[in-house]
């Protein structure tokens, strides 16, 4: 189902029990699987398997979005962001160049170039939980199980191991908590 409004560009494949909400712009050069698009949205060059767009979502170019993506209403994904059975809540945002997997994502959490969720560690998969507001600088590799709390921020290079606390800077690798510094 294609809703009206609607843009298909050339070269794009949609197939399965995809639909697709008006007003959207899909491809050029987009592969949609099983997936549900919501209104306003924009797929531009990027594969997409069995994921949810809520309404207002950019996705690509050259993004992948595997089997239990679950994008909230204006989540931006940019350019070479892979996300696979996770859920980004509304207005967060990965610009570039990321993996999310087995995650939970706070809105309005910005993830920086280069970051990482570490999510198998050879024999099974583990959960990141990141909370609302929070900062992802760049990467940053998350080793899962690790929780991320609202507010708080990592520095761009941290290996996050612990639980970071709500509102905290934590920066280095092993990543340790950091004080704030207040400026203006």
């Amino acid at each position: 189902k294609v809703g009206p409004g609607t843009v298909i560009y050339p070269n794009t494949t949609i197939s399965g029990t995809t639909a697709i909400g008006r007003d959207c712009r899909i491809g050029p050069n987009s592969v949609i699987l099983d997936s549900r698009i919501g209104d306003g949205a924009q797929v531009l060059a990027s594969v997409l398997e069995g994921a949810v767009l809520e309404d207002n979502v950019a996705v690509g170019p050259f993004s992948h979005l595997r089997p239990g993506a679950h994008l909230e209403s204006g989540v931006h994904i940019g350019n070479f962001v892979e996300v696979k059975a996770s859920r980004l809540g509304a207005g967060a945002k990965a610009g570039h160049f990321s993996y999310i997997g087995d995650a939970r994502v706070g809105a309005r959490v910005n993830i920086g170039a280069g970051a990482v969720t570490c999510n198998f560690d050879g024999r099974k998969k583990s959960k990141t939980v990141i909370g609302d507001d929070a900062f992802i600088g760049s990467d940053t590799m998350l080793v899962a199980p690790v929780r991320v709390g609202r507010g708080a921020s990592t520095a761009a290079g941290s290996v996050v191991t612990r639980d970071v606390p709500e509102g905290a800077l934590v920066a280095g690798a092993p990543a340790r908590q950091a004080p704030r510094v207040v400026t203006g």
